[in-house]
C-alpha cells in the first residue's frame, strides 16, 4: 500500500532541475539570482508607482510603460519561488498542479509583455506620424481597452495548455530541464500522443510572438518612412531618439527568445549549462534591464522616481 502511494505521489509531482554540474555552487549562485529578482521587481514597481503618482506621466507612452512593468513583475514573481527554492533549499519537487499553474502564469505574462511591446510600437508610430492628434487618438479609454485586450488575449490563448496537459497520462517520474515549468518541457513528459498539444503550442507562438514581432517590424518600417520625410536633420534625430528605449526593450526581449529557439534546434548536443543559461537570460534579463534603460534614457521617469523618494523623505 505504501509503495502504491509513493508511486501515485511521484506521478502527481514534477522534479525540476537546477544548474547542471553546478549544484555544489547553488549557495553562491543564489546571490546574483536574488539580486536580479530584486532589481526586476523593485525597479519595475518603482516605474509603476511613479506613473501612478505623477500626473505628468499620465500620457500614453508612460501608461504603456507601466503595463510593460506589470507584465515583467508578473514573469519575475512567477519564476521566483521555484528558482530560489532550488538554490536556497534544494527544493526540486513541485506539485503537478502547481507546475501547471506556474507554466500558465509564465507564458501568460510573457505573452502580455510581447503584446505591450507591440502597443508601444504603435504608440511611437502615432507620436511621429501624427503628433498633433497623438492624445486624441490614444485616449485613456482606448489605452485601457488595449491593455485589457492584451491581457485577455494572452490568458485565453494560454488557458487551454494546462487543461490539455492535465488530461494526459503520466507513467514515469517526471523530470524537467529547468528550474521552472514551461510548456515545451511539460509536453515531453506524457506517455501518450501529444501532437495536439504541440500543434496548439506552435499556433499560440505564431499568434502571439510571431504576429507581434512582425507587426513591430512593420511599425518601425512605417516610422522610418515617416522620419525620412522630415526635412530637418535635427527633427529626424529628435523623432528617432524617442524610439531608442523601446527599440532596446524589443531587442532585449526578442533576441534572447530567438537565441533559445536556435539553440534548441542547432545546438541540441551543447552542454546543458548552456541551454539553462540561455533560457535564464530569456526570462530574467528583460525585467532587469528594461527599468534601468527607461530610467536612464527617459528624464520624466527619472523625475517621477526621484519625486517618490522626495515625498517619502518629506513624510519621514
Amino acid at each position: 500500500m505504501g509503495a502504491e502511494n509513493n508511486e501515485s505521489l511521484d506521478l502527481l509531482s514534477v522534479f525540476l532541475t537546477g544548474i547542471p554540474g553546478l549544484e555544489a555552487q547553488h549557495g553562491w549562485l543564489s546571490i546574483p539570482f536574488f539580486i536580479m529578482y530584486m532589481v526586476a521587481i523593485v525597479g519595475n514597481s518603482l516605474i509603476m508607482a511613479a506613473v501612478q503618482a505623477d500626473s505628468a506621466l499620465h500620457e500614453p507612452m508612460y501608461l504603456f510603460l507601466s503595463m510593460l512593468a506589470i507584465s515583467e513583475v508578473g514573469v519575475s514573481v512567477s519564476t521566483l519561488p521555484t528558482v530560489m527554492g532550488i538554490l536556497w533549499l534544494d527544493a526540486y519537487r513541485i506539485n503537478f498542479d502547481g507546475c501547471l499553474a506556474q507554466m500558465f502564469f509564465i507564458h501568460t505574462f510573457s505573452g502580455m509583455e510581447s503584446g505591450v511591446l507591440l502597443a508601444m510600437s504603435y504608440d511611437r508610430f502615432v507620436a511621429i506620424y501624427n503628433p498633433l492628434r497623438y492624445t486624441a487618438i490614444l485616449t485613456l479609454p482606448r489605452i485601457i481597452f488595449m491593455g485589457m485586450g492584451i491581457t485577455l488575449k494572452s490568458a485565453a490563448l494560454m488557458g487551454p495548455l494546462p487543461i490539455l496537459l492535465k488530461r494526459l497520462p503520466y507513467c514515469h517520474i517526471n523530470i524537467l530541464s529547468h528550474s521552472y515549468c514551461l510548456h515545451s518541457d511539460l509536453i515531453q513528459l506524457p506517455c501518450a500522443d501529444t501532437r495536439l498539444n504541440s500543434i496548439l503550442g506552435l499556433a499560440i507562438v505564431l499568434a502571439t510572438f510571431g504576429l507581434d514581432s512582425l507587426l513591430i517590424v512593420i511599425s518601425y518600417g512605417l516610422i522610418l518612412y515617416t522620419v525620412m520625410g522630415i526635412a530637418s536633420g535635427e527633427g529626424r534625430k529628435k523623432a528617432l531618439n524617442t524610439c531608442v528605449s523601446h527599440i532596446c526593450a524589443v531587442l532585449i526581449y526578442y533576441v534572447p527568445m530567438i537565441g533559445v529557439s536556435v539553440m534548441h534546434r542547432v545546438a541540441k548536443h551543447a552542454s546543458p549549462v548552456v541551454h539553462t543559461l540561455m533560457s535564464s537570460i530569456y526570462l530574467f534579463v528583460p525585467p532587469v534591464l528594461n527599468p534601468i534603460i527607461y530610467s536612464v534614457k527617459t528624464r520624466p521617469i527619472q523625475q517621477g522616481i526621484a519625486s517618490l523618494f522626495s515625498c517619502k523623505k518629506g513624510l519621514i
